[in-house]
């Protein structure tokens, strides 16, 4: 639900879930919970809230330990349920309430963080935990701390611009599931993607639609995926995945992971610090 208008969310959200969607992913910075839930509520005398699978995240001010279960009952009640499935630390970044200024220290180490998100988890909450937007090295300082509850989920940019192989890899064999957000490559290159010539070629070959070919990639590949869309009918035409043949997939993961890898979301710039670690480059290229 990134990026989705108030006004439109709640009529998405319904769409998806009459298609036969039954994961919604959302985060307290998109300032669209309330709609949610009255969408929730408005369906749930025939998709009841134990078929669901609700998803959230803690935002960047609030990873103080004191912070992090007022900024949980706020998304519960705006979602109007008792728990959720999961939860997310949105970003590898805390900052500070007050000035947004970054606390360079709980950044570096966020088991403290962590630790109160697994205490929710105990207290019936929240089902299971993750993060979101971690690289291989954030994830190794994480998972070597003192934790009790190993991270379910780390959502991140997953598309054919930005694939990142080595932290699949690395995630699968550390049991920690990619969800992939932006898999069309986001609003800016969408049009791009669905146009590429190997995307295409897979659709005609398999009588799909350019969409469905990259989803049903994405799903092959072992990620959970996420395509964002408040219009109906691409809605359901992202619902349907296909299995692609060996060949077909290998041709599209060749092609992907060939080129140069273009991240199309880093506010690293904007908040101070190198989030991602990775190599930059010119983000016009």
């Amino acid at each position: 639900t990134w990026k989705a208008p108030p006004a439109k969310v709640g009529a998405a959200v319904k769409a998806a879930l009459e298609t036969g969607y039954r994961h919604i992913d959302g985060a307290w910075i998109y300032g669209n919970e309330a709609e949610i839930g009255h969408a929730l509520k408005e369906v749930e005398h025939h998709i009841p809230r134990g078929s669901l699978f609700l998803t959230s995240k803690l935002w960047n001010t609030f990873h103080n330990p004191e912070d992090v279960e007022a900024a949980l009952d706020e998304t519960l009640s705006k979602l109007q349920t008792d728990y959720l499935d999961l939860y997310l630390m949105h970003w590898p970044i805390a900052q500070n309430a007050d000035d947004h200024t970054v606390d360079m220290e709980l950044s570096e180490n966020p088991v403290r963080t962590w630790k109160k998100m697994e205490e929710m988890v105990r207290k019936g909450k929240v089902r299971n935990i993750g993060v979101s937007n971690f690289n291989i090295r954030r994830l190794q300082n994480l998972t070597s701390s003192d934790i009790e509850i190993w991270p379910a989920i780390n959502q991140v940019e997953l598309n054919y611009w930005n694939p990142q192989p080595e932290l699949l890899t690395w995630s699968k064999k550390n049991n920690i599931l990619l969800e992939a957000y932006s898999p069309f490559g986001g609003s800016d290159m969408v049009g791009k993607t669905l146009k590429l010539p190997v995307v295409q070629r897979i659709a005609k070959k398999l009588k799909i639609t350019p969409a469905q070919a990259i989803v049903s990639w994405h799903v092959q590949r072992g990620t959970v995926v996420l395509p964002k869309s408040v219009d109906a009918g691409r809605i359901s035409e992202n619902y349907h995945i296909y299995a692609l043949p060996s060949e077909l997939f290998d041709e599209l993961e060749s092609a992907a992971t060939s080129h140069r890898p273009h991240r199309l979301t880093d506010p690293s710039a904007r908040w101070g610090v190198d989030i991602f670690e990775d190599e930059k480059e010119d983000q016009n290229s």
